[in-house]
């Protein structure tokens, strides 16, 4: 097993820190046994919680079960990531909404007219969009996690197919493809080294 820090330095419990951090795996099998829609719930509320600036909250979820609606995702996936997707139990098409703005009055209104300045810039508004809802993936695969499911993140798809697909209209558009459900035969790669605390950090 993976070491974990000591219980002093991380308040999470061990257990927890494996499943989360230390111990999970991008998975590359799933068994058949559905992901319920209670679990994605449960996913949801627990994940919604952490920061987005100005409580945006632009990342939005599109979940497909086998059947026709997978069948029209496939053949936007690369080569590679095609036969996995086919199998897995359930896959979420993370987005953005770049029309965000719509919703600020309800979730940040201590800033009014705060939509209106959106509006009126959809270059930043996308931006901001988009740095926040890749802020969101990264809640999200740590609240599968949470969940006891298994997690395989995929960029290899044509963003501008998918989202002519199944987003056309809407201000949705396509980042991530992840694969879930609990992991099935061989579903793990070794694990490649990860960089040290020296590598990464400075101090000023």
């Amino acid at each position: 097993m993976t070491d974990v820090l000591p219980e002093h330095l991380i308040t999470l419990h061990p257990d927890a820190q494996a499943q989360l951090f230390t111990e999970a795996r991008t998975a590359n099998t799933f068994t058949d046994t559905p992901v319920t829609d209670e679990q994605l719930r449960a996913i949801h509320d627990l994940a919604k919680y952490p920061p987005t600036a100005m409580n945006s909250q632009p990342l939005r979820i599109l979940y497909l079960r086998p059947g026709a609606g997978r069948e029209r995702l496939l053949p936007h996936l690369a080569d590679g990531n095609r036969a996995k997707t086919a199998t897995a139990p359930l896959v979420a098409v993370l987005a953005v909404d770049t029309d965000f703005h719509d919703h600020l009055e309800r979730i940040f209104p201590v800033r009014p007219g705060l939509r209106e300045h959106f509006a009126a810039d959809p270059a930043g508004r996308e931006r901001t969009a988009r740095f926040n809802a890749t802020l969101q993936i990264g809640y999200f695969l740590l609240g599968v996690r949470a969940a006891g499911l298994a997690a395989g993140p995929m960029a290899g798809f044509d963003t501008a197919g998918v989202d002519a697909e199944f987003f056309a209209g809407t201000g949705w558009k396509s980042l991530l493809l992840v694969n879930i459900g609990h992991p099935g035969p061989d579903a793990w790669l070794h694990r490649l080294p990860r960089l040290d605390h020296d590598d990464v950090v400075r101090h000023a």
